[in-house]
């Protein structure tokens, strides 16, 4: 595992707080100076180049025990944000063997941030105002169900039946996605580097090691026949913000129940020396009943990213295969008996 994680444990995140569905990229959230000004490339370009750190202890999705309330009080934040680490938490070691082995890794492992957003937002989703995922459609919703009914089936008949992250490829989004696009929090391992040049962003997400080269200059998007793990994300410039807009994903990359033609729109804008926030929008109407908006607040890191060596005798896939054989012999030996 990646020690790269290890960086910034005890750092501030900053949700900005809209009234408005849509982002104005204008003004500066109300936690920032409005009148901050990014440091420049010698282009003149916002100058975005960094490790940054993403990790949160907000949730994606609002919990229902907040209803519809989008901010917290300050006692609500307090004592939530405790909760939420309690919650994290994977250090106790006085727990039965079957939870403990279930946490995977002790809690020195494990980066799920140390605060909640500042702004005391319930959810990263920001719209739709409840903060919660819109419903699928029918047609995804049976996509889903096919997947789970052909997984539960052949849950290791091979590699090929496995998560993609299992196989080292990439972090793959069925539920979450920690490398993405879109770069969402994740267990560890949430940090990620920029680095520009006036006609290229290069975007270095530590988890599984995942690499996008964007172009800035207004080349076309590829074919709709070709089709890539990360889509085919091209960038330009919006005032001080870099807008990148990524089509053409697999379907093997289905982010929260999105399909192939998922098309993303992601915001990065500097709002302070150590704050770059992001923003994402998912359009698929194939998959959701509505467009759905997020926002994660990013903290830039005095450190580096390390290697990801996944494929390093990876241990996990062949422990889970040899696994299902060895429920199948046993199967077996019980039919015959």
């Amino acid at each position: 595992m990646s020690k790269g994680k290890l960086h910034g444990y005890c750092v501030y995140f900053i949700i900005a707080m809209f009234g408005a569905i849509g982002t104005v990229w204008s003004q500066a959230p109300p936690s920032f100076d409005a009148n901050y000004e990014p440091p420049r490339t010698p282009s003149g370009q916002p100058d975005l180049q960094g490790v940054w750190s993403n990790a949160i202890l907000t949730p994606f999705e609002r919990p229902e025990e907040f209803g519809d309330q989008a901010f917290l009080t300050e006692e609500q934040a307090n004592a939530y944000q405790e909760q939420r680490r309690q919650q994290t938490f994977r250090g106790d070691r006085t727990v039965d063997v079957e939870t403990d082995v279930s946490h995977a890794y002790n809690d020195f492992w494990w980066d799920w941030g140390t605060e909640l957003a500042r702004t005391r937002r319930t959810s990263l989703i920001i719209d739709p105002p409840d903060g919660r995922l819109p419903a699928l459609t029918p047609q995804a919703q049976r996509r889903r169900e096919a997947r789970i009914a052909r997984r539960a089936e052949h849950p290791a008949d091979g590699p090929e039946d496995r998560l993609l992250r299992e196989r080292c490829i990439i972090w793959d989004g069925n539920n979450d996605s920690g490398g993405g696009p879109p770069m969402m929090p994740s267990a560890y391992n949430n940090n990620f580097q920029i680095v520009q040049t006036e006609d290229y962003v290069l975007l270095l997400k530590e988890m599984v090691h995942e690499t996008r080269v964007v172009p800035l200059d207004g080349r076309p998007h590829l074919h709709d026949s070709v089709r890539q793990w990360l889509g085919s994300s091209r960038g330009r410039w919006e005032g001080d913000t870099l807008v990148i807009e990524t089509k053409n994903f697999t379907d093997k990359t289905y982010y929260q129940g999105a399909s192939e033609h998922m098309q993303l729109t992601e915001r990065f804008t500097r709002v302070a020396d150590d704050v770059l926030l992001y923003e994402f929008t998912v359009n698929d109407p194939q998959a959701f009943m509505r467009p759905w908006t997020a926002q994660i607040p990013t903290v830039k890191l005095d450190g580096m990213i390390y290697e990801f060596a996944c494929h390093e005798t990876n241990r996990g896939m062949v422990g889970l295969l040899s696994g299902a054989r060895a429920e199948e012999a046993a199967a077996r030996e019980a039919a015959g008996n």
